[in-house]
């Protein structure tokens, strides 16, 4: 039996740690059991239960303290994912061996990890190879997506993210809740934008001519294709939750291997037919 994972992604501030602390809580609701493996070894705290914590393998500081490599930051962080991806047997003791588990990965807000460096890719091939169906979560704050020119950068950012790792992606603007009245109307054109109107941004009119073009044809490629589509995400809505976890698990094909359970009235009809049959 497969097991499950999504691999949550996206800009540092983008939510990341609050949508799997929301998911859990999902979960305990709709009565699935949901666990969250911490990939950030730069974290403070955390709302949800932690199941695997990568600071128990390595944090930041080890590499940020260390006399002889004197990283900033940045290059902490590349560190601490480099070790961790060497030392990737670590994981898979602590994710075990059950069937049909289900795993949300909290990774770090760098983005260099997953546009530029080929550490989360082979992660990915890792977690495949231990029979996991893998899905991309990737998270853009919703108050950052209301200005046109900015949406489209985050269209490219998401893209370039989607390329590198292959696997199944689901595009998520979150925050949405915080927005207020007049920037959710804004943002809902960009949801299912008319490409001409989104490439004719702030940034195209100071440019005219050639940046202008450039907009359209990337804007094209994008919808064309369709390549990129957003979800919204708003956590004080439950059905926002579970519509977006729908989309989520039918990228993974979740359940389809589950075992088919009649309903209790068809079980019960047939316990009767059967009874009457033994008193015949």
């Amino acid at each position: 039996m497969p097991r499950y994972a999504q691999l949550v992604l996206g800009p540092a501030g983008s939510g990341k740690s609050t949508y799997c602390s929301s998911m859990v809580k999902h979960g305990e609701v709709v009565r699935r059991t949901i666990n969250v493996v911490n990939l950030d070894p730069a974290a403070e705290h955390f709302d949800y239960p932690v199941f695997a914590d990568i600071r128990e393998l390595i944090e930041i500081d080890d590499a940020m303290d260390d006399q002889a490599l004197r990283f900033g930051p940045n290059g902490g962080l590349i560190f601490c994912m480099e070790y961790f991806e060497r030392n990737l047997d670590w994981l898979q003791e602590q994710l075990g061996e059950d069937e049909d588990d289900y795993f949300l990965f909290d990774c770090p807000g760098q983005i260099e990890l997953y546009t530029h460096v080929p550490i989360m890719r082979r992660l990915v091939n890792q977690l495949q190879n231990w029979n996991f169906r893998v899905c991309g979560v990737f998270l853009i704050d919703a108050q950052f997506c209301v200005e046109q020119s900015k949406f489209l950068s985050g269209m490219l950012t998401a893209l370039s993210s989607m390329i590198q790792l292959e696997i199944p992606f689901i595009h998520v603007l979150s925050k949405v809740d915080v927005l207020s009245k007049r920037d959710k109307k804004r943002l809902k054109k960009f949801i299912d934008p008319d490409v001409y109107q989104l490439a004719n941004c702030e940034l195209s009119n100071k440019f005219l001519g050639r940046y202008s073009q450039l907009n359209k044809a990337i804007a094209s490629v994008i919808y064309d294709y369709s390549l990129v589509k957003f979800y919204t995400l708003d956590m004080s809505k439950e059905d926002s939750i579970t519509n977006l976890l729908t989309e989520i698990d039918l990228s993974i094909q979740y359940g389809e291997d589950f075992d088919v359970k009649e309903p209790k009235e068809v079980e019960a009809n047939e316990q009767d037919e059967f009874h009457d049959e033994d008193d015949s």
